[in-house]
């Protein structure tokens, strides 16, 4: 269910006082443990999302 949220949720910037939408991330890494992605905001910020796997919970 998690899984189908994260791919439902448009992700946002977390820099102060942006909060612009995120779109297809620049880096995508994936383990046993979960996904994560790094989004890169044209102000420049970084923001990681972290969506754990059905496995490990």
């Amino acid at each position: 269910m998690l899984t189908e949220l994260h791919e439902a949720a448009t992700p946002t910037c977390e820099a102060q006082h942006c909060e612009r939408p995120l779109g297809e991330p620049a880096l995508v890494f994936e383990t046993e443990a979960g996904r994560r992605e790094a989004h890169e905001c044209t102000c420049g910020a970084v923001t990681v999302t972290v969506v754990k796997s059905e496995s490990s919970r």
